[in-house]
């Protein structure tokens, strides 16, 4: 089980989490396996899935999205969420469609979990943005509700990219990243929870529009010989948001001594690029 360990002096908590040790290294490493445990046909290798999109029986092929208990959990409560059986598509390469598929299962997860603790949904492509399986997937958290989380409350909305029916999308003043672009809902309040199936299918087609035109600007800019490669997370108070984090920059003694983020992109080019796309 995960423990707890607070900071007296700064109330943040560190999670003393050792069965992650034992996470796989080979993809870690930059070299794929020769059989990726999420793909279709591996199922046996994985826990025994507790949710799952499309066809067929449990634990076995014909899923379009599945969702299983990690082998190697931060916390108590910790999922994985495949996004497809495809090993090489991600969000901004599958149709809009499969993208609603991957939201709704987001929504009850979500849902399912929120009585028992901040749950937080979040993504890492690319091993440099701390994949450690290249198959596209995502992952569920639960924290205990009396951790305080360093997540920032939603940012004021400076620098829009572009608006939506029911979504804000834009680069906060205080943004961290270069090319770091938030989507907020318009509607104040709410929590992840509560996303309604019509915002679900407007946001699935922002998130891949986003996704895209952040490849685009990579290939464009190459501020640095990182590969392509980013985070994003679902906000899981209320006036809930999602956060895209680039990761195109390594962070070095300066920001890890300080806590401070030096950002080389200004939030208001950021914007512009994304909306000249």
């Amino acid at each position: 089980m995960a423990r707890y360990v607070p900071d007296i002096l700064s109330h943040r908590w560190v999670i003393i989490s050792p069965q992650r040790l034992s996470r796989p290294e080979d993809e870690t490493a930059g070299k794929k396996p020769k059989k990726c445990i999420f793909c279709p046909g591996n199922e046996h290798l994985t826990p025994p899935e507790v949710f799952r999109s499309g066809a067929g029986e449990k634990d076995k092929a014909g899923w379009k999205l599945r969702i299983f208990p990690n082998k190697y959990p931060i916390t108590d409560y910790h999922e994985v969420i495949v996004h497809s059986p495809d090993c090489d598509s991600d969000i901004e390469e599958l149709p809009v469609e499969h993208g609603q598929l991957i939201l709704s299962a987001y929504r009850e997860r979500y849902n399912f979990y929120r009585k028992n603790g901040q749950v937080l949904i979040f993504a890492n492509h690319g091993i440099h943005a701390g994949a450690s399986v290249t198959h596209p997937h995502s992952q569920l958290v639960v924290l205990p509700f009396q951790i305080n989380l360093d997540t920032l409350t939603r940012e004021p909305q400076n620098n829009i990219a572009f608006e939506e029916k029911h979504f804000v999308i834009y680069c906060p003043d205080f943004s961290q990243w270069p090319y770091e672009l938030w989507i907020a809902p318009k509607k104040n309040g709410t929590v992840f929870g509560h996303i309604t199936d019509e915002e679900i299918e407007v946001l699935a087609h922002i998130l891949k529009r986003v996704l895209r035109r952040l490849k685009k600007i990579y290939e464009r800019n190459q501020i640095s010989s990182l590969p392509f490669g980013y985070n994003y997370y679902i906000y899981p108070k209320e006036n809930w948001y999602l956060r895209v984090i680039p990761r195109f920059v390594q962070r070095a003694g300066f920001e890890l001594g300080t806590g401070l983020s030096v950002n080389i992109v200004d939030p208001q080019r950021a914007a512009d690029e994304f909306r000249a796309q």
